[in-house]
């Protein structure tokens, strides 16, 4: 088995050469599907693996812009079309400098098994720029968006391509997007999802990932015969997903301990309530300050330039980016007691750490299983958009909750080994894949 994975990979590495991300993404996959495949030869005879990793379709474009002092900018689009079999291309737009190819194949990759594992039809995509919204002025980030747009939306479209945001791609990016989008096409459709909710945003869809994670956590602890309640929670980030995963934690009466930035983190031994936590969302949403501000306001313990996974915690949510937690950070949170990691942000853990939770049998679920409750409520927000209807908060909260307890026995179903542990990582993976496999096979060699 280690040879039909390692032959595979030589392909793969040979084809996507100098792109880490990706190739650490399709690793992770395909240690767990290559025995699979192995057992059914249908999808082994028919190379649907080997079409998986590769993207139907990358575009990659030209980005001018002027800014306030009237020079010309110029940054790189992205769009990367990677599965259609299920659904029409669905992920969203990451506005970062650290966008790159490799970064955007990584997260398209991730996305396919993700909206996979959600039930609904929707197929897998990510895009964005290296362009870096933070600083920028409202007309800067108009222009850039305006610019972005008139070359991408030849690309998009309700049923072709839905983008979404992501890292710096909020309400006023999508809203600035969606706009040269309408001027442009001379329509208003469900083009993009995350839009402000005066036209068009499902309810609770910027609270949908933070929620779902938790949601995911508590099938992870009925399992165990146990609650949220009284847990200790670390998180990483202070984010959209880290805010809403830390409110709903207090909520259900866990103590959430830490939030942090690219700065350092902040740590509450007796846990966030929710006065502070609106604080740290004011912090970061309308003022844009930095962590470091929330300590010296509460007077709380800071750390500056570290990482939050040395606290003592049950549970561990990292919520702020790929590849934050090493196999130091994950023996740390073995040995302080830590039973459960579970993904907010996509890839965060190494493969190193991935394989100390494993081997130490903590209940590890990655970001596809953990954190699809956002695109799920992208995926509602379509529905309603295409039905010009709205649902009610409880209405998407409850179909939320539904797809996140699926998801779980998703994971379980193909995950649970022989001594009743629960592997997460190739229970998602592998019911990711046999939805789209399935959608393949029967679409012919497409």
């Amino acid at each position: 088995m280690n040879d039909l994975l390692r032959q595979f990979m030589e392909k793969v590495s040979r084809r996507n050469n100098g792109e880490p991300e990706f190739l650490q993404a399709v690793t992770e996959v395909a240690e767990s599907l290559i025995p699979f495949i192995s057992e059914h030869p249908i999808y082994r005879d028919n190379k649907v693996l080997e079409r998986v990793v590769e993207p139907e379709r990358v575009i990659m474009f030209r980005v001018p812009w002027i800014n306030d002092k009237g020079e010309v900018e110029v940054n790189r689009g992205f769009r990367i079309q990677m599965n259609s079999a299920i659904g029409p291309y669905k992920g969203g737009l990451r506005f970062h400098p650290s966008v790159n190819l490799s970064v955007l194949k990584f997260l398209a990759f991730e996305q396919v098994f993700k909206n996979s594992l959600t039930g609904l039809p929707m197929g897998g995509g990510k895009g964005g720029s290296d362009f870096d919204p933070k600083g920028r002025s409202d007309n800067e980030v108009m222009k850039f968006c305006q610019s972005f747009m008139t070359e991408l939306y030849r690309h998009v479209g309700a049923d072709i391509d839905i983008p979404a945001g992501d890292i710096g791609v909020g309400k006023r990016e999508i809203g600035y997007l969606f706009g040269q989008y309408k001027r442009i096409k001379g329509e208003f459709s469900g083009v993009l999802t995350g839009k402000g909710f005066e036209w068009g945003c499902s309810l609770i869809r910027p609270e949908a990932t933070g929620y779902g994670l938790v949601y995911f956590v508590e099938e992870i602890l009925k399992i165990r015969g146990e609650t949220i309640q009284g847990k200790r929670v670390t998180i990483s980030g202070s984010g959209n997903v880290a805010q809403y995963a830390a409110e709903k934690c207090i909520a259900k009466g866990a103590k959430v301990v830490t939030m942090s930035d690219s700065d350092g983190f902040i740590y509450e031994p007796d846990g966030l309530d929710l006065e502070r936590l609106q604080f740290l969302k004011e912090l970061k949403e309308v003022r844009r300050g930095r962590i470091s501000e929330y300590a010296a306001h509460f007077k709380c313990d800071y750390f500056k330039g570290e990482r939050p996974w040395r606290i003592k915690c049950d549970i561990a949510l990292p919520n702020a980016t790929q590849n934050e937690v090493d196999g130091k950070d994950a023996k740390s949170l073995i040995e302080n007691g830590c039973f459960c990691v579970a993904e907010g942000a996509n890839m965060p853990c190494t493969p190193e750490a991935v394989a100390a939770f494993n081997k130490a049998q903590v209940s590890y679920a990655p970001g596809k299983a953990a954190n699809a409750g956002g695109v799920a409520v992208s995926g509602l927000e379509m529905s309603q958009n295409s039905v010009r209807f709205s649902w009610s908060r409880d209405e998407v909260d409850n179909k939320l909750r539904d797809i996140m307890k699926q998801i779980h026995r998703i994971c379980v179903k193909y995950g649970k080994e022989e001594d009743g542990h629960i592997n997460y990582e190739k229970g998602a993976n592998i019911g990711g894949f046999v939805k789209i496999a399935e959608a393949m096979l029967a679409q012919g060699v497409v």
